[in-house]
């Protein structure tokens, strides 16, 4: 869905819990992640936004304000998801 939608003004970050970059590196390149990883290795972030569940998706509008949160896997490429991610990039 980022390589679909990043042009169209679609940021999206990973975020990766309390692994080393050592832990996470590997997975990045073998798995080809295109996506931007962040590392919060003592949690702090996870701490700051009260992450439950992960994954967890925090979706913002242009305007910086919340539009929605998601505990755990969606199906993004769904018709819905599609949907949703279309109207969040439309201008």
């Amino acid at each position: 869905m980022y390589r679909e939608f990043k042009d169209r003004g679609l940021a999206l970050y990973a975020v990766n819990i309390e692994e080393s970059r050592g832990t996470v590196a590997p997975y990045v390149v073998k798995h080809n992640l295109t996506v931007p990883v962040l590392l919060d290795p003592d949690g702090e972030a996870s701490a700051a936004y009260h992450i439950t569940a992960t994954p967890t998706v925090f979706l913002i509008g242009r305007d910086g304000k919340l539009v929605a949160k998601a505990l755990g896997t969606k199906t993004w490429t769904s018709t819905n998801g599609r949907a949703l991610l279309q109207r969040l990039v439309a201008k």
